[in-house]
């Protein structure tokens, strides 16, 4: 596993005449030095914000260019590629000489599914009891726990009343206590939310000194991809292991909201740039990925009113 940068040629020169470039290659090193990348993982974000709004299909020589951004090598990419495919996450093609891989169906419908979760608004979602029905016991809970919710008993569940892995059981909707403290000092018994708390502090702390409180950024358009790789990356995996719960029952300087909203503006500030870079160096077998879509659209849209 690598974590040096591995620039190009053109990236080394940008690098040296564009100072903000400068900057981001040092901090770079330093967020990928306490927060090292895995070539799958960092293959399946590339898939999520870039490939799958734009069709899901993509050309291996750009997941091999863009990963060497990060000092992911060439034989590191087609390993993972080839776990991808064989856990049925990917599919490849060939046109002439070139390899591409696509989505899968199955794992179009979960990207979509986190996408959701990282760009659409947080919805205050209220409570609810789960009781566990059928002998897949650990199974359903093991469900349970990555929807954000908590074990009482072998068979009950509390959480958020959200849409949920589904599973054999009954359901009860519950109404939350009057008194916030009551509230919070439930959650903080039943979850353990200084983990998150912490990782969401390592976030802040990493990608605030990197993008800072500036209203617009002058990253070269292959950095601002770059960058906006790793912000969405760790975004992802701080926020999809957060068990989101409502906001009545966290605490009041929880930093899950300011790093909600660092992702929200900080993801629309290297858009254009980062977007510009995809048109011109992304391609599929019938030509370049657009710049930008409906559903890449959407995502800025959603984000909007978050990031200010």
């Amino acid at each position: 596993m690598l974590v040096a940068l591995s620039p190009s040629r053109e990236e080394s020169v940008t690098a040296a005449t564009n100072p903000e470039d400068a900057r981001a290659s040092e901090l770079i090193r330093r967020i990928l030095d306490e927060s090292p990348l895995k070539a799958a993982s960092f293959i399946v974000t590339i898939y999520g914000d870039v490939v799958e709004p734009r069709g899901g299909i993509a050309w291996i020589g750009n997941l091999i260019e863009t990963c060497a951004d990060v000092g992911i090598s060439e034989t590191l990419v087609r390993t993972a590629v080839s776990r991808l495919v064989a856990a049925g996450q990917l599919s490849g093609e060939r046109e002439g000489r070139r390899s591409y891989y696509r989505l899968s169906h199955s794992a179009g419908s979960e990207f979509a599914a986190a996408a959701r979760v990282l760009f659409s608004a947080p919805e205050e979602s209220g409570w609810q009891f789960v009781h566990v029905m059928g002998p897949a016991i650990e199974d359903a809970m093991q469900a349970l726990k990555r929807a954000g919710h908590a074990r009482l008993n072998d068979r009950l569940a509390v959480g958020p009343a959200r849409a949920t892995a589904t599973v054999p059981a009954l359901v009860f909707r519950a109404e939350p206590p009057q008194d916030p403290k009551a509230l919070q000092e439930f959650a903080s018994e039943y979850w353990d939310l200084t983990v998150h708390a912490e990782a969401y502090a390592i976030f802040l702390a990493q990608f605030g000194a990197l993008l800072g409180s500036a209203t617009s950024v002058s990253f070269s358009p292959s950095m601002a991809l770059t960058i906006r790789l790793l912000l969405v990356h760790r975004f992802r995996a701080v926020h999809l292991h957060d068990p989101r719960l409502p906001s009545g029952a966290l605490p009041d300087d929880w930093p899950g909201k300011a790093a909600r909203k660092l992702f929200a503006r900080a993801y629309r500030q290297l858009s254009p740039a980062a977007d510009a870079h995809v048109a011109r160096t992304f391609v599929t077998a019938s030509g370049p990925l657009p710049a930008s879509t409906a559903t890449t659209e959407l995502r800025l849209e959603m984000l909007a009113h978050e990031a200010f």
